[in-house]
C-alpha cells in the first residue's frame, strides 16, 4: 500500500516537474516582445512621408526708375533772391511746381521740396557796370529723402541802362532763358517759366533799372546734368 502511494506521489512530482519545463520557452519569448525598445515589425505596404513642399518664389523686385540727364525741373522759390540782397554760397528753399514723369508715371509729384544754392550775385558797379544773379538747385525730395541733384545754373544780367539778358548755362554753353518770374506764383508762375523758355526773356521776373530781383514764387527751370535713380 505505502509503495503505491509512494509510486503515484513520485509521477504527479515529474509530471508537474515536465509540464513546468515545458513552459518556460514561451514566457521567455513573452517577455522579450513586451521588453522596452522592442521594435514591431514593419507592416507590409506602409509608404514614406512625403517631401516638404518648396518654399514659393520670391516675387522680383521692381527695377529702379531712372529720371535722364537733360529733365527740365521747374520749381517756385520758397523766398526773395536778387543781386544786391543774396551772396554767393547762400542757399535757398523752392518746390516743384511741375510734376516729374517717366514712361507716364509721376516720379516726384508736384510740390516737392527742393534746395539750391546761389552761384553768384553781384549788385550793379561790381561787375563791369552790371548787377548779375546766378543760380542752381542742389537737391530735391524724392519719397521723403532729400536726394542730391547736379543741374545747370540760372543766369541774369542787368546793365544800368536797363539792359537785361536771361540765361541758362550747363556745360559751358548757354541754352537760352527758362525763367518765368511772376511774383503771384501758382499757374501763372509755371507758366512764365515755359513763356520765358520760349521768348529767351522774362522781364517780369526782375524790378527796378538797375539790380536783379526774383521775388518768392517766381517759377524758374533747371535742367538736369546727371541723371537721377528713384525706386
Amino acid at each position: 500500500m505505502r509503495s503505491r502511494l509512494l509510486i503515484l506521489i513520485l509521477g504527479l512530482y515529474l509530471s508537474a516537474t515536465f509540464i513546468a519545463c515545458s513552459s518556460k520557452p514561451a514566457e521567455s519569448n513573452n517577455d522579450t516582445a513586451s521588453q522596452p525598445g522592442a521594435t514591431a515589425p514593419a507592416e507590409s505596404g506602409s509608404t514614406a512621408a512625403p517631401a516638404p513642399k518648396r518654399a514659393a518664389a520670391e516675387k522680383p523686385k521692381p527695377e529702379p526708375v531712372v529720371i535722364p540727364a537733360g529733365t527740365l525741373l521747374t520749381v517756385r522759390l520758397g523766398q526773395e533772391l536778387g543781386s544786391k540782397i543774396s551772396q554767393a554760397g547762400q542757399t535757398f528753399t523752392a518746390s516743384l511746381a511741375q510734376p516729374v514723369e517717366i514712361d507716364g508715371k509721376t516720379v516726384i509729384p508736384t510740390g516737392a521740396s527742393a534746395s539750391g544754392v546761389v552761384v553768384d550775385a553781384k549788385p550793379l558797379g561790381r561787375f563791369k557796370g552790371a548787377a548779375s544773379l546766378q543760380v542752381k538747385l542742389t537737391s530735391i525730395t524724392v519719397d521723403g529723402s532729400d536726394r542730391p541733384i547736379e543741374t545747370s545754373s540760372v543766369v541774369r544780367t542787368a546793365t544800368g541802362k536797363g539792359k537785361r539778358t536771361a540765361g541758362m548755362i550747363g556745360g559751358g554753353a548757354g541754352l537760352g532763358a527758362l525763367i518765368g518770374g511772376l511774383a503771384g506764383g501758382g499757374k501763372g508762375a509755371a507758366i512764365g517759366a515755359v513763356a520765358g523758355a520760349g521768348a529767351g526773356t522774362a522781364g517780369t521776373a526782375f524790378t527796378g533799372n538797375k539790380d536783379i530781383v526774383l521775388p518768392a514764387e517766381s517759377a524758374l527751370s533747371f535742367k538736369m546734368e546727371q541723371p537721377l535713380e528713384v525706386k
